[in-house]
């Protein structure tokens, strides 16, 4: 049985009894949930102590062995920066629609109160008074990173592996590669780690949705629906949206990239893999689009490895949808943080085996701006509808890239320049 179909038994099971009990408001019953609650914060506590090594390892791996700023080409360099704008602009918008989505989202006072004392101390502390914003900005350098380990200042942490990392670039090659070897070694051993956990994902998702429905019933049922709802509608719109895009950026007429980009979608849809769809990209593209065999080469081969535009929108979404449900108020910083967050863990948290890709980023952004973990396996459990137009938006933003670049790179010109240097024909 696949990983996904155990965690949503453990899901549904979690949620009928939940709603028994609330029907039932059996004093007995009640206490048993309790009894039961602790699982589930062990088996989030198990999680959550795999993030800041795997984050930091992957961060400073991930950037060492595929950044190098001197040997970057024109058309990669191109297809970087294009990548990183559409990073920026999905999550932008996404930060700017999300509060008007959830506004209508409400819980009663009795709920939120008992949400909040389940997640103890420490998690409500997060939310207290923040510094202000240039204290927020000023703190992003950590002046002490094991300082801001200690202290789960995830935000501070990826800056400093993701400069890490560029120092490594600029070291002797031998060096630079026993310590990509190094941190590679770390975070494989951390992967190992939440395979462990993940096998008991089903009787943890039970234990953490257990007393969350007992105390909410229906409501939580229908919050979490609209989650759902909510994450997938913005995917398709996202998706809808590259097409001007394309047809602005890339000059690449609407209905003909439309008609060229569906048999990879319908791909990404079925196998929920953008890897599988690159055959039907690369297709599309050259065939149908007309596109240069040299761009389509190097920018879909390199958009599948680090380009996952559909993550700050999904990391947004849940960092919203968990404050709505826990009643936090995200101030202005906070929510520009969780925008910086996701683009930032999307940059670097690319290739991540499953299980580990959904938990490492949605911990370092929920760490980053106080959100409870507890709510993180949650929606983990219901993450397979949206996940299948994640991968679709995913798709069609490999091909608007790819259409983008195609346009703004000169290569005659670029044919000239190779043709020119020492190994040229």
């Amino acid at each position: 049985m696949k990983q996904t179909s155990r965690i949503l038994i453990g899901l549904v099971a979690g949620v009928v009894i939940g709603l028994l009990i609330s029907a039932t408001k059996s004093t007995a019953l009640l206490k048993i949930v309790t009894a039961i609650e602790p699982a589930g914060t062990v088996w989030v506590n198990l999680l959550k102590m795999t993030v800041i090594p795997l984050v930091m390892s992957l961060m400073i791996a991930s950037t060492a062995s595929t950044i190098d700023l001197g040997k970057l080409g024109q058309i990669a360099g191109k297809a970087l920066l294009v990548f990183l704008l559409l990073y920026l602009l999905v999550a932008v918008l996404t930060t700017l629609i999300s509060p008007l989505l959830f506004a209508w989202l409400s819980f009663s006072p009795e709920a939120i109160g008992s949400l909040k004392e389940s997640i103890g101390s420490g998690s409500v502390e997060s939310t207290r008074t923040l510094p202000s914003l240039g204290e927020q900005i000023g703190s992003i350098i950590p002046a002490n990173p094991f300082k801001a380990a200690a202290e789960d200042e995830i935000l501070p942490l990826v800056i400093f592996s993701i400069l890490f990392g560029f120092g490594v670039t600029r070291i002797a090659p031998e060096t630079r590669q026993a310590l990509v070897r190094f941190f590679q070694g770390a975070a494989d051993a951390m992967l190992v780690i939440v395979r462990w956990v993940l096998i008991v994902a089903p009787v943890g998702v039970f234990a953490v949705v257990l007393p969350l429905v007992a105390r909410l019933g229906f409501a939580f049922v229908g919050a979490l629906a609209s989650y759902v709802v909510l994450l997938s509608g913005l995917c398709l719109f996202f998706t809808l949206a590259l097409y001007p895009l394309a047809r602005f950026f890339g000059h690449a007429p609407t209905w003909q990239f439309a008609r060229a980009t569906a048999p990879a979608q319908s791909v990404a849809l079925g196998t929920q893999s953008s890897l599988a769809s690159l055959p039907a990209m690369i297709e599309a593209a050259e065939v149908r689009l007309k596109l240069s065999s040299e761009i389509t080469g190097i920018v879909l081969p390199l958009a599948v490895s680090v380009f996952r535009v559909s993550t700050p929108i999904w990391l947004v979404v849940a960092s919203f949808f968990v404050a709505r449900l826990y009643n936090i108020e995200l101030s202005p910083t906070q929510i520009a943080t969780v925008g910086l967050a996701s683009v930032l863990v999307s940059i670097g948290g690319v290739g991540l085996p499953s299980g580990a890709s959904y938990f490492a980023p949605i911990t370092t952004v929920f760490l980053a701006v106080g959100l409870p973990l507890q709510a993180i396996p949650i929606l983990f459990a219901v993450d397979t509808i949206p996940d299948m137009l994640e991968t679709v938006t995913n798709v069609t933003a490999d091909m608007t890239a790819t259409t983008i670049v195609n346009h703004h790179v000169d290569l005659p010109s670029l044919a000239l320049l190779n043709s020119g240097s020492p190994t040229g024909g």
